[in-house]
């Protein structure tokens, strides 16, 4: 649905867009001046369609508690063959193989840090999937695709703009998907309110908010020495704690910002990523934490906590609408991802679930009398849950994260098999990772407005809105 047209934008915003080239030249961090990084030298691969795989194999980089669940959602279908698994630790790679009685002939690699490289060169994955810390992800995507893999990365896709660049460009070079697994767009919630969307039952978006808030303090005891973990080696916070004094900004954005994106299709045909302010709190969380339950000559408190403990951006799409994203991993507070989007006919807004309809859709809203939530959701879910929800949740609910996990490997697996577009293209990824090293130049400039390279090259424009999948 188209919400905005190019032209009535153009006419009503054309003087605020003159006004505003002084900051743009200056502050832009775009990358596009940048030939060798934004010249494409391959296929677009926004709609992008694999020749069918039949039999799919797969190879898994990273097997920790992230890995892990990917391996046992991905054995459970058929016609699919896990060909080896890869881990820095050996006795995590035999206890896996043991755990999920794989078959005798899947072999592991482990101990080194490029033991991966050498498992896809020996293996010919069709597919890989890679559940390792976020500074490998790029590396690991680029040299998995011109190996000849399909490549499935954990979020977020990359920290730079210049590793982004890379990955669109290995992407279209190679003609190999590089989907970034955000599985929260397939969470009920966020696959009704897309359908909500897609009916037009909200009219034209105006506005949206996303988040990620999730209390992780915890992490920080993920070290052998200060607690016992599941199989005895470091977990996510022995390096995610280290990214809180080397990086600023948001450094976690996709869980909330990846399913509004796709209620209001940017970079597919109907708008897209433009400029992003960022701002944010004073740094206190961590330190505190630290001192107050690790020993004065550990490591965590000989850290400089230098990213703020709240960040708040605003994103400004092509046609002017407003994205609110937040992310904090350190306050003490209730866990939320906020999921609203607001329309000229009505509000969806997530924790808790609950809608606004400005019309006769529900007698609760339609007097301006309140949200419709609750039990009174009853006729909202019966009306508009998703057609892929109805037909994947009884298979998945086990799956993970309340099932999301497994209708988005349903999924991979489906299109794979049916030579389908994916639900998420390289694109989406790069634009949702995009906030981090955006973010992080527009707070260390005091909240100065940066832009969004485009890298699509304008293709966004051609490309399909996500289809309202049966």
């Amino acid at each position: 649905m188209k919400n905005y047209s190019r032209r009535k934008f153009i006419k009503k915003s054309g003087i605020s867009a003159i006004a505003s080239i002084g900051t743009s030249v200056i502050l832009n961090n775009s990358c596009e001046d940048d030939i060798s990084i934004s010249q494409s030298q391959g296929k677009y691969m926004g709609d992008f369609s694999a020749p069918k795989i039949k039999n799919i194999k797969a190879a898994f980089i990273g097997v920790g508690s992230r890995g892990i669940g990917h391996v046992n959602n991905f054995k459970t279908h058929k016609d699919t063959e896990i060909l080896s698994v890869c881990d820095l630790y050996k006795k995590r790679v035999e206890n896996l193989t043991k755990k999920l009685n794989l078959n005798l002939s899947t072999d592991g690699y482990w101990g080194d840090e490029n033991a991966w490289i050498k498992m896809v060169e020996d293996k010919r994955p069709d597919i890989v999937f890679i559940s390792t810390n976020w500074d490998n992800h790029a590396p690991m995507a680029i040299r998995c695709m011109e190996l000849g893999s399909h490549v499935f990365v954990e979020v977020p896709l990359a920290n730079t703009i210049e590793d982004l660049w890379k990955i669109v460009n290995t992407s279209e070079k190679t003609q190999k998907h590089c989907m970034m697994l955000e599985n929260v767009n397939y969470a009920r919630e966020e696959l009704m309110f897309l359908n909500i969307c897609r009916q037009g039952k909200i009219g034209e978006f105006l506005h949206a908010e996303a988040a990620y808030i999730h209390d992780l303090r915890w992490q920080m005891m993920e070290k052998n020495n200060n607690m016992q973990i599941p199989d005895d080696f470091p977990g996510t916070g022995s390096w995610r704690t280290k990214q809180y004094s080397k990086n600023i900004g948001n450094l976690y954005p996709t869980h909330g910002l990846g399913p509004v994106a796709q209620y209001m299709s940017l970079a597919r045909g109907d708008d897209n990523f433009n400029k992003i302010v960022s701002l944010s709190s004073p740094s206190r969380g961590r330190e505190l934490f630290a001192k107050n339950h690790f020993p004065k000559d550990d490591e965590w408190n000989k850290i400089n906590y230098q990213n703020g403990d709240i960040n708040t951006s605003i994103i400004k799409t092509t046609y002017g609408k407003t994205i609110m994203i937040q992310w904090d991993e350190t306050s003490p507070r209730p866990y939320t991802r906020h999921n609203l989007i607001q329309g000229t006919k009505g509000t969806l807004a997530g924790f808790p679930t609950r809608v606004f309809f400005d019309n006769k859709e529900g007698a609760l809203s339609g007097v301006y009398s309140g949200w419709i939530q609750g039990g009174d959701l009853d006729s909202i879910y019966k009306k508009y849950d998703h057609p892929l929800y109805k037909r994947l949740n009884d298979k998945t609910s086990n799956s993970g994260h309340g099932g999301m996990d497994g209708i988005m490997m349903y999924r991979i697996i489906e299109c794979l098999k049916k030579g389908s577009p994916l639900d998420q293209n390289v694109y989406e990824g790069a634009f949702w990772s995009a906030v981090t090293p955006l973010s992080r130049i527009s707070v260390i400039n005091d909240g100065a407005p940066q832009s969004f390279p485009d890298f699509t090259r304008g293709n966004w424009k051609s490309t399909k809105p996500l289809d309202i999948i049966q």
